[in-house]
């Protein structure tokens, strides 16, 4: 039997406090006590930060503060009468459980959009209050439009939420870090001259990066002011020609990286930043449509600056790996799931008890990650869901929802890590026991679509969106479906959801060689169990036999066995089993030299040819 490996003398990169849960009414009246004082009727709390960022600061975190909800993206709109929190597909059983509907209505996104509920709800004459630090221009003219249609009118003012928040958290101050140019690939230098290329194109003066992700990619830097994903949060001011200013809250910034970064820039306090959008009197100022505030251009503007509301280049240029990050992303996951089948081998024996509950899972998961070297942290609290609560997309065990993984379920466990080199986020759904007809049934359709993905080859030029049918077709034949996207993009030692890239069908961005995206097709059964099967993939160009057009598919960088026990093979035709049997030998020929002979002996078992 594997033992899991001893718990470091460390602290765990994730907890299981129940950081929200059913608040009672008394913050949300502080709240409206507020909205009477400063004379308005309703106020919008996005779950965002001033960089719309999808993981936030502690000290942002006024959603789950107010409502009790601590899911990643949602919004809520607080009226004197009448109150509501807009969520999607991935937290539309979560939400009842969290918050107390009594005082708060939930509201699917797949119904209506929070703009929507405003105009329906918002009355004439009434203002609407927002914080111009939490909107983006283009959410705020949907904004307007929405209590427009209401007879109603917005106004800007400082965040209500923490005027009414006593011992708000204070904001972080990580330390600010070098990212080795072996690792990022490509020198600071020669990155912002790739991005000062495209703002001539644009005939933009400069750029002001509000994107974090952005700040760490083009400066090859990492840092701590968030957990899970290694950003320093700030701002930077790039202009065509001369200096660029980085903004950061942290004042622990590496003097290493003030020397790499000398000449080409100059690091300084966030305090500053107001001083440097006043200095650009007289430019054309690209802003970044989906992370520039609304707050941003009001002060460029202010200083008689001409802002260009568009596409920051920089996200384009991060999605696309280079040779150093995809040689890194290939090492990361290669270790990864070395830890992973010590863990899964582990599981096999631990939950067949019946002793083994969902948090304990996730802690020796961590452990052995922490023991197969170089972990820096995980990439978002792990999803580890027994029976039931394997049906919540976006389940985050608490100490009070802490269950069992007992016989005759499944368990559902989404992870991922950060390593120096990649980031990696892998789904297994595995039995416990002997697993009922209807769990295979479904379990094998969305395998199915997952390798349907995995196979998929497709023209330059296709979207997202084109193949995300791929993955639901074999789901469809039988009337069922899943409401989340199939697949979203992944950074390099940055963070595990990343844009443009998606496959979903939103995802309108071109595919393109060196894209790194999930593929997660899943079901769930509300109330007894849930499936996600998910590998991380990179897009790579493909050479087809007398073929016309150049074309691309996918190279599967995840490696960890499928619980074959779930698989009903029957369901499934000759090439899809001879992909198993290939992705399975992959897996043992690619991880056996790097695990022990216990371990080795149980992945040669679960990567054994499929029967039939």
């Amino acid at each position: 039997m594997i033992e899991p490996p001893p718990s470091q003398p460390r602290q765990r990169f994730q907890t299981f406090d129940d950081l929200g849960h059913r608040k009672g009414p008394e913050r949300i009246e502080a709240l409206r006590s507020a909205l009477r004082e400063v004379g308005i009727d309703g106020f919008v709390v996005p779950r965002a930060d001033e960089h719309q960022s999808e993981y936030v600061p502690a000290d942002a975190e006024r959603l789950a503060w107010l409502t009790g909800f601590t899911g990643s993206a949602g919004t809520a709109v607080i009226l004197t009468e009448s109150a509501a929190l807009v969520v999607d597909g991935r937290y539309t059983l979560q939400a009842p459980e969290q918050v107390d509907t009594g005082i708060l209505t939930i509201v699917p996104l797949a119904e209506t959009t929070a703009e929507a509920w405003i105009g329906a709800n918002l009355k004439r004459d009434q203002v609407l209050g927002y914080d111009p630090w939490l909107h983006t221009p283009d959410g705020l003219a949907r904004l307007e439009r929405a209590a427009a249609k209401a007879g109603g009118t917005l106004r800007p003012v400082p965040n209500l939420v923490d005027a009414v928040w006593a011992g708000r958290p204070k904001p972080p101050a990580g330390p600010v870090d070098r990212h080795p140019d072996v690792l990022a690939g490509e020198r600071v230098a020669d990155k912002l001259a790739r991005v000062r290329g495209n703002l001539a194109e644009a005939g933009c003066d400069a750029l002001v990066i509000s994107d974090p992700h952005n700040l760490a990619w083009a400066f090859n830097l990492r840092g701590a002011d968030i957990g899970h994903t290694p950003l320093a949060l700030g701002y930077a001011i790039l202009p065509r020609e001369g200096v660029a200013r980085l903004f950061l809250v942290s004042p622990k910034v590496d003097p290493a990286l003030r020397a790499a970064l000398d000449p080409a820039a100059e690091i300084l306090p966030r305090s500053e930043l107001e001083d440097g959008l006043a200095s650009l009197s007289g430019a054309r100022v690209r802003l970044d449509a989906a992370t520039g505030a609304v707050a941003l251009r009001e002060r460029i503007e202010a200083a008689g600056g001409v802002v260009d509301v568009g596409k920051d280049p920089i996200t384009g240029m991060k999605a696309v790996k280079n040779a150093a990050e995809i040689a890194g992303a290939r090492a990361a996951h290669r270790r990864d799931g070395a830890s992973v089948v010590r863990f899964l081998a582990w599981l096999d024996t631990a939950a067949a008890s019946g002793g083994l509950t969902e948090i304990a899972a996730v802690e020796a998961l961590e452990d052995f990650r922490a023991a197969g070297g170089d972990l820096r942290d995980v990439s978002f609290p792990t999803i580890s869901g027994s029976g039931p609560n394997g049906a919540i997309v976006h389940y985050r065990v608490t100490r009070a929802t802490d269950r069992a993984v007992r016989p005759g379920e499944l368990f559902l466990i989404d992870s991922g890590a950060q390593y120096p080199d990649g980031t990696t986020d892998i789904t297994r759904t595995v039995a416990v026991g002997e697993p009922g007809a209807a769990m295979r049934d479904r379990f094998t359709r969305v395998l199915k679509g997952h390798i349907a993905i995995a196979r998929a080859v497709f023209p330059k030029g296709t979207t997202g969106a084109q193949i995300d049918a791929f993955a639901r077709a074999p789901l469809w034949q039988a009337g069922l479906d899943f409401d989340h996207g199939t697949g979203h993009g992944v950074g390099a030692f940055l963070s595990v959801h990343e844009g443009p890239q998606r496959i979903a069908k939103t995802g309108t961005v071109a595919l393109e060689p060196g894209m790194i995206l999930s593929n997660e097709p899943g079901y769930y059964a509300a109330g007894a169990y849930g499936i996600r099967i998910e590998n991380l993939i990179l897009v790579e160009g493909r050479l087809i036999d007398d073929g016309e057009r150049p074309m691309l598919g996918f190279e599967t960088l995840t490696l960890a066995p499928y619980d074959r026990r779930l698989i009903q093979v029957d369901l499934l035709d000759p090439g899809e089993r001879a992909w198993i049997d290939a992705y399975h030998a992959r897996v043992r020929e690619a991880l056996s030299p790097d695990l022990d002979p216990v371990a080795r002996d149980w992945l040669t078992r679960a990567t054994a040819p499929l029967a039939g």
